[in-house]
């Protein structure tokens, strides 16, 4: 039989050289916080300089109608409209509600420019 003995024995600690003055080494984890902010800084600053919006003409003042039975998108922009602009009052009237086409229903409600 073969006997094994153990005597205890220090390890030295290995130790690290002290950082340079200055020197500064980041974790995974701290590199991606630093890009984080910056990213948020540069952001911030592109929020803070851009080019604000100004409205360069003032809203187009409505009023809304109901649509009658029988009545069409074509026939409401012809009582709205000057003589001989009825299809550019339609196609302004359809802006104004979001309409995909030019029909509409009985008791449908819309918002109409309003002319002087």
């Amino acid at each position: 039989m073969s006997t094994i003995t153990a005597s205890p024995s220090v390890y030295a600690a290995k130790s690290r050289p002290a950082p340079r003055g200055g020197q500064v080494r980041l974790t995974r984890r701290g590199r991606l916080v630093v890009f984080a902010f910056a990213l948020a800084v540069v952001l911030a600053l592109a929020v803070l300089w851009g080019q604000p919006t100004i409205a360069t003409e003032r809203p187009q003042e409505t009023r809304t109608v109901t649509v009658a039975p029988g009545e069409t998108l074509w026939g409401i922009a012809a009582e709205v409209a000057e003589p001989g602009e009825t299809r550019s009052m339609v196609e302004q009237i359809r802006r104004l509600n979001d309409l995909d086409s030019a029909m509409v229903l009985a008791g449908q409600r819309l918002r109409v420019p309003v002319t002087d």
